[in-house]
């Protein structure tokens, strides 16, 4: 048997495609029934109630004694803007959301390659890492990993510790304004650390952003890899100047 047919990979599969009808509003109260579904999808019947069973775990679905499987009511995704400014607070703000951005990790690592390229730095100098978790209203909806050049930002650490802001710790950092150099976005499942700290499903669809921030004179500022939850955020790319 391939791997991609093995059992695992049925249900998630089956529970991936429900999940994406009841965003799409293909599926939009009660979900058909297992025959139905197992007939559609391929997959016998076990294969289906463990699909329910997982995005019932989820809370995107709830079973009903004698009438059937229902979509629970699910709150709107943040929608985040990604363009030449990306500002967490900003944009949450914008949308009468109070956020908050947490310090759950910081360590002084020596930049690879790929970290060097990005932020114009030599192989093995030394990096501040920041581990932040980003909650909106009481909910955990992000997870970044930040990486600043040690010697131009010795203090980004507790300055960030202090306000609980990247570009408030950039600014008492001597950085006054910044922008992004570019993104990169893929898709991938949740890790088992991120998923704890998520707090979601174990096989939750995270958005991976890839990033470079630059000062205003083009110096890289911090590269950072963020992990959005597919389910509670929407990117918005627009051109510049929209």
């Amino acid at each position: 048997m391939h791997a991609l047919d093995d059992g695992i990979s049925r249900w998630r599969r089956v529970a991936d495609a429900i999940r994406a009808d009841i965003a799409s509003g293909v599926i939009a109260q009660q979900l058909p029934p297992e025959v139905e579904l197992a007939e559609r999808h391929g997959v016998n019947r076990h294969t289906v109630r463990r699909a329910i069973a997982a995005l019932s775990t989820e809370g995107l679905l709830r079973a009903e004694r004698g009438r059937g499987t229902f979509v629970n009511a699910q709150p709107p995704r943040v929608i985040y803007p990604i363009g030449e400014r990306v500002r967490f607070r900003e944009n949450m703000m914008k949308q009468s959301i109070e956020p908050s951005g947490r310090l759950i990790g910081a360590e002084r690592v020596a930049a690879d390659a790929r970290q060097a390229a990005q932020l114009n730095v030599a192989v093995g100098a030394p990096l501040h890492r920041l581990e932040r978790l980003a909650v909106v209203d009481g909910m955990p909806m992000s997870r970044s990993t930040s990486l600043f050049s040690a010697e131009r930002f010795p203090d980004i650490i507790s300055a960030y510790a202090e306000t609980g802001s990247i570009t408030q710790a950039l600014q008492k950092s001597g950085v006054s304004d910044y922008r992004r150099r570019e993104t990169r976005i893929t898709a991938e499942r949740v890790s088992p650390n991120d998923a704890e700290l998520l707090q979601c499903a174990s096989d939750a669809i995270v958005l991976i952003s890839n990033a470079v921030d630059v000062d205003m004179e083009g110096k890289p500022v911090q590269s950072v890899r963020t992990r959005f939850l597919a389910d509670r955020f929407e990117l918005s790319f627009k051109p510049e100047g929209d």
